[in-house]
């Protein structure tokens, strides 16, 4: 019984010290941005700490101004919960970009034969349904030619994302065109009755954020107590070990595939009916890309992700008040999301090697 309660405790330990590292890993990777990012700005010409303060008003200075960060967080944190099934198996899926293209081409389609139907709630959730579907197919797409083509699943989603933003362009300028305008602005504005819920004082859905947090929550229980996370976690570690004691790789990689592009079609479906009520040309927002970058910072850690997903949302949220402002491009945000990425996994391998050295050294 002792030997027990001393194997717990070790255990809590060990989780406890590891979230530590990858707390202090993220500190120290934003730490080595924020220094980068200050020579930048040095550089142009721009006050540093005046320019960290317009980011930091334009996120967070207001209410109003924080719902259009959680507006940013819901979809990254969707993006990225599907992310993690694919890293966990060893796959990149660069095609979650069009994975949520294709959620949201999904949505508006079932949105337009519910309108009129007087079922608003019903219609609401298929479409939510219809967006999964999208994108889970649009992955099973790579995943296949991943398995079956042996193309590599980078090449494979890249091309599906521009076949995927094509589909947009012809549809908003074709079938779904406005009556008698050809408009980049998108298609008709959906009824009222077919936006997801909000609050009207906040201008924010308040179903939108717990279908993110529900997807933390059913991501952190399947990748850490469910059969479908350890066997993806097998494969990953060594598809030809995990061949040996019966498992299929390629049928685990096309799972982890079709559960990414199902929460990447839902972060569609959310753009479509939370924010902007109608089909647009940018409806991604890149999102899908901005969401590996959130993936790879937090370490591929559940519980860090959404933390990560809040410190870029306000970050591209923020960016906007610089060329307002200071007259800064707001693409400052992008150098600094680039150069977190590269601090990360500068962190990472530094921390890897003491390690290494450590372990050997003992």
């Amino acid at each position: 019984m002792v030997m027990k309660q001393d194997k717990t405790d070790s255990r809590s330990t060990t989780k406890k010290r590891v979230f530590l590292e990858y707390v202090l890993e993220a500190v120290l990777a934003i730490s080595l941005v924020l220094a980068f990012t200050t020579v930048v700005l040095l550089i142009a010409g721009a006050p540093p700490l005046q320019s960290y303060v317009h980011i930091f008003m334009g996120s967070l200075g207001s209410w109003i101004r924080f719902t259009h960060v959680i507006k940013a967080w819901i979809p990254l944190v969707l993006c990225s919960c599907g992310l993690l099934y694919t890293f966990r198996i060893g796959l990149w899926n660069i095609g979650v970009e069009g994975q949520v293209v294709m959620g949201a081409i999904f949505t508006t389609a079932l949105m337009r034969m519910g309108t009129g139907t007087g079922y608003p709630s019903l219609v609401l959730l298929l479409s939510c349904l219809a967006g999964m579907t999208g994108g889970a197919l649009w992955a099973l797409g790579a995943g296949y030619l991943r398995t079956k083509g042996g193309v590599h699943e980078i090449f494979a989603g890249l091309g599906l994302n521009f076949v995927a933003q094509g589909m947009v362009l012809w549809l908003i300028f074709g079938p779904w065109k406005r009556a008698g305008i050809a408009s980049m602005s998108g298609t008709e504005t959906f009824e009222r009755s077919l936006w997801l819920p909000t609050i009207e004082t906040l201008r924010i859905s308040p179903a939108g954020i717990g279908i993110a947090l529900g997807a933390l929550l059913i991501t952190a229980w399947m990748l850490r107590y469910t059969n479908v996370g350890l066997r993806l976690k097998a494969v990953g570690n060594n598809a030809q070990a995990a061949y040996l004691f019966g498992l299929r790789p390629g049928k685990y990689m096309l799972i982890a595939m079709i559960l990414a592009g199902s929460f990447a079609g839902l972060a569609g479906s959310m753009q479509v009916t939370g924010v902007y009520h109608r089909l647009i040309p940018a409806i991604s927002s890149n999102y899908g890309y901005l969401s590996l970058l959130v993936v790879m910072l937090a370490n591929f850690n559940v519980w860090i992700t959404p933390l990560v997903a809040l410190f870029f949302a306000c970050l591209n949220v923020g960016s906007i008040q610089l060329p307002m402002v200071l007259q800064l491009d707001s693409s400052l945000s992008g150098v600094m999301q680039g150069t977190m990425v590269l601090a990360a996994l500068a962190v990472h391998f530094i921390r890897s090697r003491l390690r290494a050295a450590y372990t050997g050294g003992t």
